[in-house]
C-alpha cells in the first residue's frame, strides 16, 4: 500500500466522523477533504476542483430551480389541497392518496419544496380533522422518499450515480431506467406504511394549539405590577425583577397596549403587565414578591398573543439554513429576524427555558411571536420553514400552466433522448425565469447552495478513489470475502453497506464514496456494474431509521415532536424489507 492510498483512507475515516458527527457542517468536511487531497499533492487544482464543473452538481442546481417554478407558482399547493380534501371522507384512503401523490410529485421535483408546502398542509388537516399529524407527517416524508427513487432527477444521488458511471466509460442512466426497481419499492413503502408502518408511531402530540403544543402554560405567565412595587420609575434592565430573579420578560403592556420600545429600556409604571418567562421555582417567587401580582393561575391561550398586530407562528430551522451550528443569542433573532423566541423543541425534547444558547440543527421546530408587519419577510426568509400556516403571498396561478409546460418538457426531451437531461434542465431553468414563473432573485435563492459545495467538494474523493488506487484495493477485499458467493451476494452487501452509512452520513458522499468502488468489483468479476450501481443509488435514497438521514425526515423531525427512536421503530423494518427486495429484484431487472 502506497502512501497515498494511506492519506485516501485517512481522509476517508475523517470524512465519515465529520459526516456522522455532524462537528462540522457536510458542505464544509467536503471543502476540507478536496483541500486535504490538493495539498497533498494527490490531485491537481484542476482534479480537485473538477467536482463544481461535473455534470451531476449543474444538474442538481438546475434541478433546484426548476422545483422552485412548481413552488412559486402554486402548483404544488393546488395539489396538496386536493389530497386534503379526502381525508373528510376517510382517513385511510386520504393517507394513501396524499403518500402516492407526495411520492408522484418527488419523483420530478425535489422533495424539500415539496414537504415545505405539504407540512402545514397536513397540520392544518390535522387539527381540523382533528387527527394525529405524527401519524401524517412520517408517511409523507417517507413517501416523498419513495417518490424519488422513480426517476432519474428524483433525487440527486441518483443523477450522482449516472454522472460517475458516463466518467468511468460507462453508458449514462435514463431517465426512467429507475422506474421499475421505483415503482416496487413505491408500492411495497406505501403498503408497509399504511398497514403497519403508522401503527408503529406512538402519538407524541394532537391536533391542538401552539401553546398547548409548546406547554406554555408551564413556563409563561402574566404579572402585574402594583402600587409600591420596587421596580416602578426603574427601567426593566435596572429593575430588582431583572436583578433579583433573573427572569426573562418577553413584553411590557401598557393599558391594553403592547410597548414596542427594546423591551429593557422600557420605563416601567404601575399597573403594567409583564408577559414573563421563568421555570416553576421562579414562578414561586414572583408569587411571594410584595407589589406584584400573579395574573390569577390562568392558563395562557393563543390568542393572548394575538392582538391587531402580533401574532403567533410556528417555523423549523430548514435544511441548508445559514442559522445551523448557530445559537438564537448569536443570530440576534430579535434584532435581525424582528421575532421573540418562546420555546425550542430541539432533537427531540421541548426547551422553554434557557434555550437561547443552544446550537441549532436542521429540523429544530421554533415557536415565534412576530408582528404582523415583519410576517411577510419572515416567511421569504429561506433559513425558516413556515409550519403553521399555509399561505402565502407570492404564488404566481397564472404561471402554473407555462410553469408545468416546462418541467413536462424537461422531462419528455430528456426520456427521449432529444437532449441530455443536463441542457434540458438548464435551458427549463432558464425559461422559467424568462417566462415570469420565477425572478432571477428567487432561482438564486432555491438553490441549495450547501447542497452544491457538498457535491463540489466531494467528487474530488471519487476521483482520488480512482487514480491512488483504492477503489480497486477496497473491491479486491469485497471479492475476497464475498466474491465466491456471486454477484448477487455483492449486491446484496454493497445495498447494505450504502443503506447503513446513509444512516449516519449525507446519501451523495455515501455515493462517491462506494460507487467507484462498484464499477472496479464489476470490471474484477467481469460482470455488468449497473446492478451493483443501482444497489448503490436505491439504497442511499432509502434513509428512513433515523430523523437526520435524509433531509425530509429532519424537516419533520421537531414540528411532528418524534423522538429519535421513532423512526428507528417505523424505518429499521422498511430497511429490511426493501433490502430483501432488493437483492431479489435488481439481478432481475438489470441482468449482470
Amino acid at each position: 500500500m502506497t502512501l497515498e492510498m494511506v492519506i485516501v483512507l485517512g481522509v476517508i475515516v475523517l470524512a465519515a466522523f465529520f459526516f456522522a458527527s455532524e462537528k462540522l457542517p457536510v458542505d464544509l468536511t467536503a471543502l476540507v477533504v478536496m483541500a486535504i487531497l490538493l495539498f497533498s499533492g494527490i490531485l491537481s487544482p484542476s482534479e480537485a476542483l473538477s467536482g463544481f464543473s461535473n455534470v451531476a452538481t449543474m444538474t442538481v442546481g438546475a434541478m433546484f430551480v426548476l422545483s422552485a417554478g412548481l413552488q412559486k407558482t402554486g402548483v404544488l399547493l393546488f395539489l396538496g389541497g386536493l389530497s386534503s380534501k379526502i381525508f373528510k371522507f376517510n382517513y385511510w384512503i386520504g393517507l394513501v392518496a396524499t403518500m402516492m401523490l407526495i411520492g408522484a410529485i418527488s419523483a420530478f421535483a425535489n422533495n424539500t419544496p415539496v414537504m415545505a408546502v405539504f407540512i402545514p398542509l397536513i397540520l392544518g388537516l390535522a387539527q381540523t380533522n382533528k387527527l394525529n399529524a405524527a401519524k401524517l407527517l412520517m408517511p409523507a416524508s417517507f413517501a416523498s422518499m419513495f417518490g424519488g427513487v422513480c426517476t432519474l432527477i428524483g433525487t440527486s444521488t441518483n443523477i450522482l450515480v449516472s454522472t460517475i458511471a458516463v466518467e468511468h466509460g460507462l453508458p449514462a442512466l435514463g431517465m426512467f431506467d429507475f422506474t421499475k426497481m421505483g415503482l416496487v419499492f413505491f408500492g411495497a413503502g406505501v403498503f408497509y406504511m399504511t398497514l403497519i408502518g403508522v401503527r408503529l408511531i406512538p402519538v407524541r402530540s394532537s391536533a391542538e394549539s401552539l401553546t398547548d403544543k409548546y406547554r406554555m402554560r408551564d413556563y409563561l405567565t402574566d404579572v402585574v405590577l402594583l402600587a409600591g412595587a420596587k421596580s416602578i420609575g426603574h427601567s426593566l434592565a435596572d429593575s430588582p425583577l431583572i436583578k433579583d430573579l433573573e427572569i426573562d420578560v418577553l413584553e411590557v403592556i401598557r393599558d391594553g397596549r403592547r410597548l414596542y420600545t427594546p423591551v429593557l429600556d422600557i420605563v416601567l409604571q404601575e399597573n403594567d403587565l409583564l408577559r414573563v418567562r421563568c421555570d416553576i421555582k421562579q414562578l414561586q417567587e414572583l408569587k411571594e414578591r410584595i407589589g406584584i401580582h400573579m395574573k390569577s393561575d390562568c392558563e395562557l391561550h393563543e390568542e393572548d398573543f394575538r392582538c391587531e398586530n402580533l401574532m403567533l407562528t410556528e417555523v423549523v430551522i430548514a435544511p441548508g439554513s445559514r442559522l445551523i451550528g448557530k445559537t438564537i443569542k448569536s443570530a440576534a433573532f430579535r434584532n435581525i429576524f424582528r421575532v421573540t423566541a418562546l420555546a425550542l423543541r430541539h432533537r427531540g425534547s421541548l426547551r422553554n427555558t434557557g434555550f437561547a444558547d443552544t446550537s441549532l440543527k436542521a429540523g429544530d421546530a421554533i415557536l415565534l411571536e412576530v408582528r404582523k408587519e415583519n410576517y411577510e419577510a419572515l416567511k421569504d426568509n429561506k433559513n425558516f420553514v413556515i409550519v403553521s400556516d399555509i399561505e402565502t403571498p407570492h404564488y404566481r396561478k397564472s404561471k402554473i400552466l407555462p410553469a408545468a409546460a416546462i418541467i413536462l418538457a424537461v422531462v419528455v426531451t430528456a426520456a427521449l433522448g432529444i437532449v441530455p437531461i443536463i441542457t434540458g434542465s438548464i435551458i427549463g431553468a432558464i425559461l422559467l425565469v424568462v417566462t415570469g414563473c420565477i425572478t432571477l432573485e428567487e432561482a438564486y435563492d432555491a438553490i441549495d447552495w450547501k447542497v452544491i459545495f457538498l457535491l463540489g467538494g466531494i467528487i474530488s474523493l471519487g476521483v482520488a478513489l480512482d487514480k491512488t488506487g483504492v477503489a480497486m484495493y477496497l473491491s479486491d477485499g469485497m471479492i475476497r470475502f464475498l466474491g465466491g458467493f456471486g454477484p448477487i451476494a455483492i449486491v446484496a452487501a454493497l445495498y447494505l453497506i450504502t443503506s447503513l452509512l446513509t444512516e449516519l452520513m449525507s446519501n451523495n458522499a455515501t455515493a462517491v464514496l462506494l460507487a467507484p468502488i462498484a464499477i472496479a468489483v464489476a470490471k474484477a468479476m467481469d460482470v455488468s456494474p449497473t446492478p451493483f450501481l443501482m444497489a448503490i443509488a436505491f439504497a442511499a435514497s432509502a434513509s428512513f431509521m433515523t430523523p437526520v438521514g435524509y433531509q425530509t425526515n429532519t424537516m419533520i423531525y421537531g414540528v411532528g415532536s418524534y423522538k429519535f427512536t421513532d423512526f428507528t421503530r417505523v424505518g429499521a423494518p422498511l430497511n429490511l424489507i426493501l433490502w430483501i427486495l432488493a437483492v431479489l429484484l435488481i439481478p432481475v431487472f438489470f441482468p449482470f
